[in-house]
């Protein structure tokens, strides 16, 4: 069986990266190539470039302004932006947030939300996890009660990215403490960010970023039309919505960036009077991850191009458990190749040209490694995952 692309589709892949090199500014570029974070100003500069392009909402319907792609057509066009060093989508109402709402929300909440979605005027935040509830997700407790035409929601979200920046929040509650399973009395919740009651507070990460937060809830009133769907039918919601993010957080795309950029640092690097890249020990453990990578997107590719359109269920957790260690490892070899040169500050990179050169190769290494150690856990632990495929696929 041969595996590979048809003229009309490596036609795709070419317009995609003459969009990328038309579209992203000199500046945008720098902070990419360097490592640094992005403001929300400039997802939101290239969000509308892509809407204008009518690329924003791939993975919608065509009828709410989606491409109509297969699902080959879509892993193409996320492969071209990050080899081409656009930047990564971080609004979760597109590639989250988008989908449920189109499956199971009311056509008044789709004719709402959608339309800002798409213009980026709305920028959501996701509420599942908890200090008590993260890969056991199910054991949740923040709480919904139903008072008249309101929920009054009470509780406690962490890691909730971007929440400093956004302006509402899509969320898990309880709304049924007396169901006779956890995942039954769970609902899903729509919240502006800046009601009364609502307190974001930033977390400092191990490698220096604070776009992860703690959102508090303190008898926040939330209108009770903005429940999707039915009442304590959140979980069906939910596994949705988590089967579409664990495909994507496989980052099938980001590990081959990760692969140029580990060749290029070796060989730029001298070892013992010789390119790091010289190194046979190197060789073998670059070449080893590298085979993972092309079997897991072949496994990505095979399950893309299935008569049902898309991995789901056990095969979601198999990407993203291989997925997540991949880059995992990969970003460990590059910390090692990197060396002392991946301490370097980004400020310094961006102001003496001395640096420019090296940084933009391997970006901030270490910086990047402690941020890969939660691949392993978002969209559900590893573990987690590892108890799913055990049941699903081996019966245990």
């Amino acid at each position: 069986m041969k595996l590979g692309f048809a003229p009309e589709d490596e036609a795709f892949r070419a317009e995609v990266r003459a969009f990328v090199d038309a579209n992203v500014d000199p500046v945008l570029r720098r902070k990419l190539a360097t490592g640094m974070r992005l403001e929300k100003a400039d997802h939101v500069k290239w969000a509308r470039a892509l809407d204008d392009k009518g690329w924003l909402v791939t993975n919608w319907p065509v009828a709410y302004g989606g491409a109509g792609w297969s699902p080959l057509r879509k892993m193409i066009f996320d492969d071209e932006l990050q080899l081409a060093g656009a930047p990564r989508g971080q609004n979760p109402g597109v590639a989250m947030l988008g989908p449920v709402l189109i499956r199971f929300g009311s056509d008044a909440q789709k004719a709402k939300y959608l339309p800002a979605i798409r213009r980026a005027e709305t920028w959501w935040a996701q509420g599942f996890s908890e200090p008590q509830a993260g890969s056991d997700l199910a054991s949740l407790r923040t709480s919904a009660r139903l008072e008249g035409d309101h929920f009054v929601v009470n509780g406690h979200k962490i890691w909730t990215t971007m929440g400093h920046v956004s302006d509402k929040i899509f969320m898990l509650v309880r709304t049924d403490p007396d169901a006779p399973k956890p995942q039954m009395g769970i609902s899903f919740l729509l919240v502006d960010l800046d009601a009364p009651g609502v307190t974001v507070r930033p977390i400092r990460g191990l490698d220096g970023g604070d776009d992860l937060n703690e959102v508090f809830f303190d008898e926040v009133r939330v209108p009770a039309e903005n429940l999707v769907g039915e009442l304590n039918q959140g979980w069906t919601y939910a596994k949705f919505l988590l089967g579409n993010e664990r495909t994507g957080i496989a980052g099938i795309p980001a590990s081959r960036q990760l692969i140029t950029r580990i060749r290029r640092t070796a060989e730029a690097r001298m070892r013992n009077g010789r390119p790091y890249a010289d190194d046979p020990l190197f060789k073998a453990a670059l070449a080893a991850l590298e085979i993972d990578l092309i079997t897991l997107d072949q496994m990505a590719m095979r399950l893309l191009t299935a008569p049902d359109e898309g991995a789901s269920g056990a095969e979601a957790s198999l990407l993203k458990i291989r997925g997540s260690e991949i880059r995992q490892a990969l970003q460990a070899l590059l910390l090692e190749v990197a060396g002392p040169t991946a301490l370097v500050q980004i400020e310094e990179a961006m102001t003496d040209p001395d640096y420019v050169t090296a940084i933009e190769q391997q970006g901030p290494a270490a910086a990047n490694y402690l941020d890969s150690r939660k691949l392993s856990i978002f969209g559900g632990a590893n573990e987690i995952q590892r108890n799913i495929l055990a049941r699903a696929v081996l019966r245990l």
